[in-house]
């Protein structure tokens, strides 16, 4: 993996303390943060744990001048599960809100990310594009076409995150053929405005920022929001065809990358 020239390294989970260090993380946003718990959750060590984590790759931000020791040293993760590796687990993670018949009878090779948080003091500097720069790497090298996952938005009032889940459904909703639809138990739609009565800025204003990163990626949504009341968040589906990513893309990110560094 890539090293940025100051303090941070990019690199798969190497040992089980890196993998704690990355629930330990999580369980500070998902669970401190945002209000989130789950059956694995273990409150007495601070660890946002779930079934998932022995068969997935940890992506991991590293700051190097933080304790290994006292689990602190990650600062970023993303969770990647590979479709071969979930087909012999039996699921995504995805599977429990959304229906993913569409994209497994597309016949294209696909990755679920999930659980990517970073730490709120390196949150909007070059971490975020640290990480995205290695799980370039990581769909390159694994021959990836499809990239898919759930994203959050806290709370789970949909009339507050109206004009948000509008403009999602009504500009940027994935084709029939590979769009997954919310599971009746959290089924949340997301045509709450008619197109004729949003407003672009209002709607940008409650997106959340990876939402807003994976649309100038030319990021798409599947049908419905799902309201998890476990985690508190309201989630939708994007899904990104790397085949289908336009240079016009490749080229806001490789710019919005030279000027961090």
């Amino acid at each position: 993996m890539k090293h940025d020239p100051g303090y941070f390294e990019i690199r798969l989970a190497t040992s089980e303390r890196d993998l704690m260090a990355a629930q330990r993380l999580r369980y500070r946003v998902f669970v401190e943060e945002l209000g989130g718990d789950g059956d694995l959750v273990d409150h007495d060590a601070r660890l946002e744990r779930d079934e998932f984590d022995p068969v997935v790759d940890h992506l991991c931000l590293i700051d190097t001048r933080r304790s290994a020791q006292d689990l602190d040293h990650v600062v970023g993760v993303y969770r990647l599960l590979p479709g071969s590796r979930a087909a012999a687990f039996g699921r995504f993670y995805c599977d429990g809100e959304y229906d993913l018949t569409p994209l497994r009878e597309s016949g294209r090779t696909v990755l679920e990310l999930g659980r990517s948080c970073v730490d709120p003091a390196f949150r909007g500097g070059s971490g975020m594009f640290l990480l995205w720069n290695a799980l370039a790497d990581y769909v390159l090298d694994n021959g990836i076409e499809i990239l898919f996952g759930v994203a959050s938005f806290h709370g789970t009032d949909a009339t507050m995150l109206a004009p948000s889940l509008a403009w999602l459904h009504h500009h940027h909703l994935a084709p029939a053929d590979l769009r997954p639809r919310a599971r009746p138990e959290g089924f949340q739609p997301m045509d709450l405005i008619p197109p004729d009565r949003l407003n672009r800025r209002e709607a940008m204003l409650g997106m959340p920022a990876l939402i807003k990163a994976y649309l100038r990626l030319g990021g798409m949504v599947g049908e419905g929001a799902f309201i998890d009341r476990a985690f508190n968040t309201t989630d939708v589906f994007l899904l990104m065809d790397t085949k289908a990513m336009s240079d016009k893309h490749r080229q806001f990110y490789q710019t919005r990358w030279q000027q961090n560094q």
